[in-house]
């Protein structure tokens, strides 16, 4: 049921994105160009705009939450859990909904210690949290979605604090929102397309084949791709933070520098994270499931997106050029698009043809394939640095 809610919860991210996408490239410029007034702008706007995309999830979590699960195609106890789940993690969510914009200006300001720090300290407390509520007291399933929010409050809270030095946080009616939306936008639709395109595979191809299949696209969607993709992320985020203040400080050169010399770390993330899919699926995914068939389907679900994690690399490299630089639009462009893709994809790979789950798989990697490329092509070109935000 949790593992069937995780791209609704994408979903919700994307909302927030929104601003938290914008906010980044905003405070890097206001960095670079030392405007201590710009940048308590665009934190206290981005702030007041979390909380209202926060009412946003809330009020479809609470009074919609049994009609996303049975969109999802989950029937029975399994759909009763992910509503019960979705509700709690959702209505209660402010700290989570606050949570990328406070990231987004750490990574901005080259913070990332104490991002790291928070989010260590709120994944240590949720393992904890997590028996005590569910085992414990007695709550379930609806005690994981408090554990979720319970844990990410002490973090938030001294989150703000750090965020609100040197320059405070001040909310002004002079445009500073339409200039952070203008940038989130794109990356918030892309995000949600990115949810969205996963929720029709799971409607047209995944749950069609069985729990199973669905059980072990979560255990390689988390135990897997929660491992390596952060890693990624975290230099795509390092990358996008220098450029944003290299470009605020009017130097454009060693903006595109930037980029050349992560390409070889990049390459060497992906091409290792390969190999941990290809051959510690099998003891990665064990501790997660007593299904053996579930297990054979994760192990499955490892060994073909081995072939596409040095391209989910280079992606998650290009990403973090441009959207350093503010060019969020021709993320959205090269993206959505080819995600929908997937959709058609899959559905003929895995049905009328015949290749079951392996064919769902392998329309991840062909479309990643097309992604990777297009965002590196457009990358290279460097028109990105020229971008006004």
């Amino acid at each position: 049921a949790i593992g069937s809610c995780t791209f609704v919860l994408i979903a919700a991210y994307a909302l927030h994105c929104l601003i938290a996408a914008g906010v980044g490239p905003l405070v890097a410029r206001a960095q670079g160009a030392q405007d201590g007034d710009l940048e308590a702008r665009v934190i206290g706007t981005g702030l007041l705009g979390n909380v209202g995309t926060w009412l946003v999830v809330a009020a479809v979590a609470g009074f919609g939450s049994d009609a996303i699960a049975l969109a999802l195609g989950l029937t029975g106890s399994t759909a009763e859990q992910a509503s019960i789940f979705l509700r709690s993690v959702g209505v209660l969510g402010l700290p989570l909904a606050l949570a990328p914009t406070l990231d987004a200006v750490f990574v901005a300001r080259g913070q990332t210690g104490r991002m790291m720090g928070l989010q260590v300290s709120a994944a240590v407390l949720n393992v904890v949290l997590n028996p005590i509520f569910i085992h414990e007291l007695g709550l379930g399933v609806a005690g994981a979605g408090l554990a979720t929010v319970t844990a990410r409050i002490p973090a938030t809270i001294l989150g703000l604090v750090w965020v609100m030095r040197p320059h405070g946080a001040r909310v002004v009616r002079d445009g500073t929102l339409t200039r952070i939306t203008n940038i989130g936008g794109p990356v918030a639709v892309n995000t949600l397309a990115y949810a969205l395109v996963y929720f029709m595979l799971l409607r047209t191809a995944i749950s069609p084949l069985g729990p199973q299949v669905n059980a072990a696209l979560g255990i390689g969607f988390s135990a897997l791709e929660g491992i390596t993709y952060p890693c990624f992320l975290g230099l795509s985020l390092a990358v996008s933070s220098v450029v944003g203040r290299r470009l605020g400080a009017g130097q454009p050169e060693q903006a595109r520098r930037v980029a050349r010399l992560a390409l070889p770390l990049t390459t060497g993330l992906g091409l290792l994270a390969g190999l941990i899919f290809w051959f510690g699926a099998r003891v990665i995914c064990a501790p997660f499931t007593h299904d053996q068939e579930v297990l054979d389907q994760a192990v499955g679900y490892a060994r073909a997106l081995a072939w596409s994690q040095p391209l989910v690399a280079w992606e998650a490299l290009a990403e973090g050029v441009l959207l350093g630089a503010g060019a969020s639009r021709p993320v959205f462009w090269l993206s959505a698009p080819v995600n929908v893709l997937r959709i058609p994809l899959a559905w003929a790979l895995a049905m009328p043809l015949g290749f079951g789950a392996s064919g769902v798989w392998w329309a991840i990697n062909l479309t990643s394939l097309v992604k990777a490329t297009l965002k590196g092509a457009s990358a290279a070109r460097g028109g990105w640095s020229g971008t006004r935000i």
